[in-house]
């Protein structure tokens, strides 16, 4: 009979806290899928998982271009679509694409797994195939946690099954500590970390000062610079508003509801696009929750024209 998850977890955690690989190499890669896959249900063996590690291109807008791409839906979108050629990418993949990030040098960490029902036959071009790749909680635990070393960044996938995945020494697996407030002044949130604040346990005393305070809000497009100044008043709080940011991307103001639809990377109006990773979050000005609705509208009139964002940023009034 396995452990139960927390077992392994447990076990793994002892063997494994951030210091140099050479004292942790006793933990690899292989011990750690190895005991995962034997706690799932059903069993995944090592052969049944492909490992593929993301490294980062800014200057490529067909790649993962930095944190802010770390999206479900970018991160699929890249990841399903594979050269032909068998010499490249195996002809038959495995049933589980466990996915890692470049963390800097050879450092790999962990982002997550898909689960692969196959290639789209409908989509084959003569030099690319995509397959139905669909996420699973599989190795959810140490998502974000467990970072290895990737032992040559140039070979960027291999069987989990293969010995050079087995003995890649485990560099760290993480506390899933929680994430300090820090202050209103500190606040800076690039898209991808504002919709984990939202629901995140560990951002529970995020979640809980935000809550609390009506206040003046930046939200910046890192793609040009351009700035939208917007207000949380009366009874929505900060919390209340950024949570419609992190569930649609616009808010539902007018200038970032087209960028949600129509992009720089080239799509064509009326597409849905995901331009929102691009926005950071940031706080102006903070208020008590009784302060009149009168003095918040004051000082967001003030930002707007102190940063001039209705004649060259994304605010309309």
């Amino acid at each position: 009979m396995s452990a139960p998850p927390s077992v392994v977890l447990d076990v793994l955690a002892e063997a494994a806290v951030p210091a140099r690989a050479a004292s942790l190499a006793s933990l690899t890669l292989g011990h750690v899928l190895t005991g995962m896959g034997a706690d799932h249900g059903p069993g995944v063996r090592s052969a049944d998982m492909h490992l593929i590690r993301h490294a980062f291109k800014p200057s490529d807008p067909l790649a993962l271009r930095g944190p802010q791409d770390l999206t479900q839906e970018r991160v699929l979108a890249y990841t399903r679509e594979q050269l032909v050629s068998p010499r490249r990418f195996p002809a038959d993949p495995a049933r589980y694409w466990v996915i890692l990030v470049a963390d800097g040098q050879r450092r790999s960490r962990l982002w997550g797994t898909f689960e692969n029902h196959g290639e789209v036959a409908a989509e084959r071009t003569e030099t690319r195939r995509c397959f139905d790749l669909r996420p699973t909680d599989f190795l959810a635990p140490l998502y974000d946690r467990l970072v290895v070393e990737w032992d040559n960044p140039r070979s960027w996938h291999r069987s989990a099954a293969s010995a050079s995945a087995a003995r890649m020494p485990v560099l760290e697996i993480a506390d899933r500590d929680k994430v300090p407030f820090p202050g209103f002044d500190g606040v800076l949130l690039p898209y991808h970390q504002l919709r984990d604040m939202v629901e995140d346990p560990r951002y529970a005393d995020w979640r809980a000062a935000l809550s609390e305070v009506q206040g003046i809000y930046l939200i910046t497009d890192s793609t040009n610079g351009k700035q939208y100044v917007g207000k949380a008043d009366g009874a929505e709080r900060i919390l209340g508003r950024w949570t419609a940011y992190a569930r649609d991307g616009h808010g539902g103001n007018v200038a970032l509801r087209e960028l949600a639809h129509h992009s720089a990377d080239g799509e064509a109006a009326g597409t849905k696009t995901d331009h929102a990773r691009h926005f950071v979050f940031s706080l102006l000005r903070v208020f008590g929750p009784s302060t009149p609705s009168s003095e918040v509208n004051t000082a967001e009139s003030h930002y707007k024209e102190a940063l001039m964002t209705r004649a060259f940023g994304l605010n309309r009034n």
